[in-house]
């Protein structure tokens, strides 16, 4: 069954979010050889549009109005919704970003259509399209499919691969006036407590630090054998509550969920409550000094000794390797 499936494209610090483009790919398998279109969202957002086609877009279209410069609740929806009534599509996907999981609810509820969030896995089987889904904090997933009304879902970056891009690759362009009015949020400046670098949300490495860090000092090892291996820093609440970083780099049940290639947790005990966010990382690596800590029990390899050692081991060895190749 070929569908016509949105798939909203996310630009965040003047570039498109890597979820975006694997929202694409799991809009083609839900699409099913139907049309798939990247949905551009801002006040001027013309310079994203190849990259979408790229990756695998077959229309493009853009809402472009002065009042969604900085993302709206109210702005955001109208935008969207007004593409979804004019193309009445059979499904619509979003990466399960800070702006999915506030946006995408919004919509479902106001077209009376269910949502299923924070998919990890897509498969069909004869014209359904079966959705994978983490539950109980990571410790179980549970399979759904769609039986009535469109397909709305939610994308946890990191999981689904993108399809390969193809710069030769065209796809129609076109734009949808919409009149954005009854705005009651207005965004007057955006204050940034997150590092610069690569998104923790999306980042293939991670180094994360807990309590054993010690200090607000005690990150600086970590963001150089972050930064040797083009990855992002994280933290623990321990560290966070202890003010040793900002709380935007909490990973847990309560913060940020992330699936990297490589997780380094550095004097992390392993709570459940961070596990809850890390747990299905494709490798992770425990540093502690502690040889009974929970960590260790779902790292799939451990080291037993001073972080701050092992870490300044790790940098150097690794700095020397890049720049041997």
């Amino acid at each position: 069954m070929m569908r016509k499936v949105i798939v909203l494209g996310e630009v965040r610090d003047g570039s498109l979010r890597n979820v975006s483009f694997e929202a694409l790919a799991a809009g083609k398998t839900i699409a099913a050889g139907g049309e798939v279109i990247a949905v551009l969202i801002g006040e001027d957002v013309s310079s994203y549009i190849d990259k979408l086609v790229q990756y695998g877009a077959d229309r493009i279209i853009k809402v472009e109005h002065i009042h969604l410069k900085n993302y709206t609740s109210d702005g955001y929806s109208q935008a969207l919704l007004a593409v979804i009534e004019k193309e009445d599509p059979e499904g619509v996907v979003f990466g399960h970003t800070a702006l999915g999981k506030d946006l995408a609810p919004k919509i479902a509820a106001r077209i009376q259509s269910g949502l299923i969030s924070d998919i990890t896995a897509l498969e069909t089987a004869d014209d359904n399209v079966i959705f994978t889904r983490p539950i109980y904090s990571g410790k179980a997933f549970e399979k759904k499919i769609v039986t009535d009304g469109p397909i709305f879902v939610t994308v946890r970056p990191n999981n689904i691969a993108p399809l390969e891009m193809d710069e030769s690759r065209k796809g129609e362009v076109s734009a949808l006036q919409v009149d954005i009015k009854d705005i009651r949020t207005i965004v007057k400046e955006v204050l940034q407590k997150a590092s610069k670098g690569v998104d923790l949300s999306e980042a293939k490495v991670v180094v994360a630090g807990g309590r054993g860090v010690k200090s607000e000092q005690g990150f600086k090892p970590l963001q150089e054998l972050a930064d040797v291996l083009g990855g992002a820093v994280g933290a623990s609440r321990g560290a966070c509550d202890a003010d040793y970083c900002d709380y935007s780099l909490q990973i847990g049940q309560t913060g940020k969920v992330v699936t990297p290639d490589l997780y380094i947790a550095c004097g992390i005990s392993g709570a459940i409550q961070h596990v809850a966010g890390m747990s299905n990382s494709k490798v992770i690596i425990a540093i502690n000094k502690d040889p009974d800590a929970n960590i260790f029990k779902i790292a799939d390899y451990g080291i037993v000794g001073d972080l701050f050692e092992v870490v300044a081991i790790l940098t150097k060895e690794l700095r020397e390797i890049i720049q041997k190749k």
